[in-house]
């Protein structure tokens, strides 16, 4: 049974940490790797990205397998969280063995930031090693393909996309030779998720699966946008960030080709995207189970369903968000604009 989350690639784990009110809107998601690690690559696309070793994800080097990818918020400030993983994986022992005793170990933790700043308020509300902590602790005491909470939530609890608020969302797909692919994506973009002409999801349209708005609600929505967006400060730095994990045996240069193809899934849902001020950046994660043939072609329907996993991810995170009004900011939710259809 699967639950249409990137928790349906076994051994897969996801925890949030979340911290809201009193200044703070932020937080930090972990994807957790089974035990033994997984193959990760990485593609950064945004022109103001932040992250954290992601050299040591190119083909050429010397890392094979990591244990966890972590998102956060807080910008640069925020990848402090990626410590707290880190320490959390060495007392499991799990990392690079870099000794004859199994506890030196020296765990590989890549992360990429969102920025969220001020949101919730408070400038010096970011994330830290307490907060990744915590968001490893809830991956790892979660039940195996349990489903994941999506909106705002861990990384996407500052999240904004254009002038409506973003989210954390998932999606899966399981191929017809039984690979499985699916996609987490925290949707903070400085492109507009929304059609402007209609109100429709541009990730719905591509799909060819879209209700159209009534024009009257569509046109109290403009009115609504407008009067939020007068309250706000100048659109700020933002960045999409999204894993797509896999079940199927990749090379490192292959899980980096599925990387930089499931950007065209942000592509499909945001307009525009890769900014200078986005941060875009798309990890890719394999955990081996089911081996592929040698046949080069074999990839494509891996590549094409990553694409499709992220662009239902950032629709399902804009649904399932909630509305913000509060001392950093006023951010409508899609579904306060148009009703959950």
């Amino acid at each position: 049974m699967t639950v249409d989350a990137i928790t349906d690639v076994a051994g897969v784990r996801v925890g949030h940490a979340t911290r809201s009110g009193d200044g703070w809107l932020t937080g930090t998601t972990v994807v957790l790797a089974p035990e033994g690690g997984a193959v990760v690559a990485v593609d950064v696309r945004g022109g103001g990205p932040g992250t954290k070793e992601t050299d040591a994800l190119d083909p050429r080097n010397v890392v094979q397998r990591v244990d966890a990818v972590v998102l956060t918020g807080g910008s640069a400030y925020g990848l402090d969280a990626a410590s707290g993983v880190m320490a959390w994986l060495e007392e499991q022992r799990r990392g690079v063995r870099v000794g004859p005793d199994p506890a030196h170990v020296v765990p590989v933790v890549p992360a990429a930031c969102v920025f969220d700043l001020g949101r919730g308020g408070h400038f010096g509300a970011r994330p830290d090693a307490a907060t990744g902590r915590r968001a490893v602790e809830a991956a790892a005491a979660s039940t195996p393909g349990a489903p994941v909470v999506q909106g705002c939530v861990g990384a996407g609890t500052g999240a904004v996309a254009g002038r409506i608020k973003g989210g954390v969302g998932t999606a899966s797909v399981v191929l017809d030779s039984g690979v499985t692919v699916a996609a987490l994506v925290v949707v903070n973009a400085a492109g507009s998720v929304i059609e402007p002409g209609t109100g429709a999801l541009y990730g719905e349209l591509c799909r060819g699966r879209v209700e159209y708005p009534e024009e009257r609600v569509h046109e109290a929505a403009r009115r609504r946008l407008d009067e939020s967006a007068a309250k706000n400060a100048p659109p700020p730095l933002n960045t999409t960030l999204a894993v797509v994990a896999t079940d199927a045996s990749l090379s490192k240069a292959q899980a980096q080709k599925l990387a930089g193809t499931a950007h065209d899934g942000i592509a499909r849902a945001v307009r525009p995207v890769h900014l200078m001020n986005d941060g875009d950046t798309v990890f890719a994660l394999a955990t081996g189970a089911r081996p592929l043939s040698e046949h080069p072609l074999e990839l494509n329907g891996i590549l094409a369903a990553g694409a499709d996993a992220v662009t239902r991810a950032i629709v399902r995170g804009v649904r399932a968000a909630e509305s913000v009004d509060g001392p950093g900011g006023v951010w409508p939710s899609y579904g306060e604009l148009y009703g959950a259809r």
